[in-house]
């Protein structure tokens, strides 16, 4: 180890660069040198510590939410009861003022009610009453000499302009009447001329109903006369062409069985399908003849097969034969072919032999050891 008393400046900073130097290697060949890490890549076992680190501080974080979440309802529910005892607080006080304001502060028992009394106009007592109130004295300004002298003609005219003004309401109110009754039997007048008019327009409208309808009668018996004429004269022409198709049948060469109409015009020996009743004796005799001769043909051919058959099998027997002759040579000549590779196999192992013990003996005398192979990997770089 150095001495660190006889080192410079310069040495100790080289003696920590080469000491970094070999730390940074170190750390380099766990890197390198750990085949886990070197094939995959990824260091595992950090990547497990960072998963439960995360994991825990999830759950860290988790139960902390959980209990704000708690507090915060228990908060809640305390803010609540806190609200709720507010507002009896507040109601109770509201009515205890309530209840103080109707006992103690009433608004009669104000100082000035005498002057904002409601009732205090009907309360009060008039200035003056009569001519004789004790209350009148010189200085109340109400009694003065000469006044009204002339109360008793004042109060009859009024009496008389009340009782005009009665009578003159009375007629008003009858003439009122009287237009009210005259207008109500001019209405009246009006409603029976209304229902009046509304039942001749009805009798008018029946009566253009009845004439439609006897003329719609009459026309629907004369289309329903017409319909039945046309029917019987229908019926009739359906009888008489029945008939006719019935004669025309029984007379026609279909039902007569004549050959000749199942002669067609396309060409000899065509037959028209729909009028065909059958073939001739001569037809049936031409047909039994042209049956026998493909009989004997039949007959011809089956025999020519059988001698074609017979002259094929005499063919297959002698080609089975020279095939059997060629494949025993066939045989032979393998062999022989494997005998000659056998003896070319056993020159190949012979000669393989010799090679092998010259490169063992000469080429590969110097083998290296396991020095030689200790010497690798023992750097990154």
């Amino acid at each position: 180890m150095l001495s660190l008393d006889l080192m410079t400046d310069r040495d100790r900073k080289e003696a920590a660069a080469i000491d970094r130097r070999r730390r940074m290697e170190e750390a380099r060949m766990k890197r390198i040198f750990d085949p886990k890490t070197r094939l995959f890549g990824i260091d595992y076992e950090a990547l497990d510590k960072q998963i439960a680190e995360k994991k825990r501080n999830e759950d860290e974080r988790k139960r902390i939410e959980q209990i704000m979440d708690q507090q915060m309802v228990k908060n809640d529910e305390i803010a609540l009861a806190y609200e709720r005892k507010e507002k009896q607080e507040r109601a109770k006080l509201l009515q205890e003022i309530n209840s103080f304001r109707k006992v103690y502060q009433r608004f009669e028992d104000r100082r000035e009610f005498d002057i904002n009394d409601p009732q205090g106009i009907k309360k009060d007592i008039p200035a003056r009453i009569h001519d004789d109130d004790p209350r009148l004295g010189p200085s109340s300004a109400q009694k003065f000499e000469g006044e009204d002298l002339v109360s008793a003609q004042r109060l009859r005219i009024q009496r008389e302009q009340i009782k005009s003004w009665l009578d003159q309401q009375m007629q008003e109110k009858e003439a009122a009447q009287k237009e009210q009754k005259a207008a109500e039997e001019a209405y009246k007048a009006a409603m029976v001329a209304r229902d009046e008019r509304a039942l001749q327009l009805e009798r008018m409208e029946m009566e253009c109903r009845k004439r439609l309808y006897e003329a719609n009668r009459k026309f629907n018996a004369a289309l329903a006369a017409e319909k039945d004429f046309e029917k019987k004269v229908l019926m009739k022409q359906t009888t008489e062409d029945n008939f006719a198709e019935i004669y025309n049948t029984m007379t026609s060469d279909m039902m007569a069985e004549n050959p000749e109409i199942a002669i067609s015009n396309l060409g000899p020996g065509r037959k028209i399908s729909s009028q065909y009743k059958g073939m001739s004796r001569e037809e049936m005799e031409q047909i039994r003849h042209d049956q026998l001769a493909q009989i004997e043909e039949k007959k011809r051919q089956k025999a020519a097969e059988k001698r074609a058959d017979r002259e094929f099998d005499d063919y297959l027997n002698g080609t089975q034969k020279t095939i059997a002759l060629m494949d025993l040579d066939l045989r032979r000549k393998e062999k022989e072919r494997l005998r000659a590779l056998a003896e070319d196999n056993l020159k190949m192992a012979e000669e393989q032999k010799l090679k092998t013990k010259y490169l063992e003996q000469v080429v590969y005398a110097n083998r290296p050891t396991a020095a030689y192979f200790d010497q690798f990997n023992k750097s990154t770089r």
